[in-house]
């Protein structure tokens, strides 16, 4: 055999080794999901009504129903690890869990660093301040107030990207509880988040008496998303698609709507 001819026939061989290679880690992945017993969910637990602890200690919210009823159908057991919000994205990389289910927000600054399933819900955003308050989502509506933020979340994007420019003071928090606490205290003349967030966790309870919403939602496409969907690895194809075939479940058995119910005040499930 002449020599060219070997050396083709060895790299054939290299090739379709590779493609073996490659199929058997296809194959490993994609049954690797199937075959977990635990899914490890990341949250930050200060949120409701999305994730929030009862007097017991129990997790409890819309996000948390959400999962345990994605486990259930992926046969799997629900294992939930508490996390600072703005800590959930490099937590996930270092695998501390496998995926992220906190009220997050897909956007594309996001997307860059994780991946994410079709979105779940969408919730409007809104600032809170002392009823009768002249406060409004604007520049001249902030002018030499101080805003609350959760750090890591959307509406601290936002609120740098648009508010701080113009010499807004915009003010991070790593838990949603402690700024409600400033707000109420007067060290905070408003708080921007999630509405609905607001509205169960603040407004209808004891410390936000004399709170409403200051102003109508705000939007924005780029900075603040358009839907809420469960943070996965990037090379997690595997599991991003079971988690699709589960969320698309309980979408089209009504499941997720009962739970928005039991929850909110409006319709917030996309389809």
């Amino acid at each position: 055999m002449k020599k060219s001819q070997l050396i083709s026939r060895k790299l054939a061989a290299f090739a379709l080794l590779g493609v073996a290679v490659a199929t058997s880690v296809a194959t490993f992945n994609a049954q690797a999901a199937d075959d977990m017993k635990a899914l490890r969910f990341g949250v930050e637990a200060s949120y409701a009504p999305f994730e929030s602890k009862s007097p017991g200690g129990e997790l409890m919210g819309f996000d948390i129903d959400i999962g345990n009823a994605v486990c259930a159908k992926l046969k799997m057991k629900c294992v939930w690890v508490e996390n600072s919000f703005d800590g959930l994205i490099p937590a996930l990389q270092a695998r501390k869990f496998d995926g992220i289910n906190s009220d997050m927000t897909i956007t594309d600054k996001r997307k860059l660093a994780i991946d994410f399933t079709d979105p779940i819900y969408t919730i409007p955003n809104q600032l809170v301040a002392k009823k009768g308050s002249s406060i409004q989502p604007t520049v001249d509506g902030l002018k030499g107030k101080r805003v609350g933020v959760l750090q890591g979340s959307i509406q601290e994007t936002y609120a740098k990207a648009k508010w701080a420019p113009a010499g807004i003071d915009v003010a991070s928090y790593q838990a949603q509880d402690q700024i409600y606490a400033d707000l109420a205290a007067g060290r905070l003349d408003a708080a921007f988040q999630d509405a609905e967030a607001a509205s169960k966790g603040f407004l209808k309870q004891p410390q936000g008496a004399g709170f409403a919403f200051a102003g109508p939602a705000v939007t924005d496409d780029k900075l603040l998303g358009a839907g809420v969907g469960f943070g996965v690895r990037k090379n997690d194809k595997a599991l991003k698609e079971a988690l699709n075939r589960a969320l698309k479940e309980l979408k089209d058995d009504g499941t997720i709507d009962r739970f928005a119910a039991k929850y909110f005040d409006v319709k917030v499930v996309l389809k």
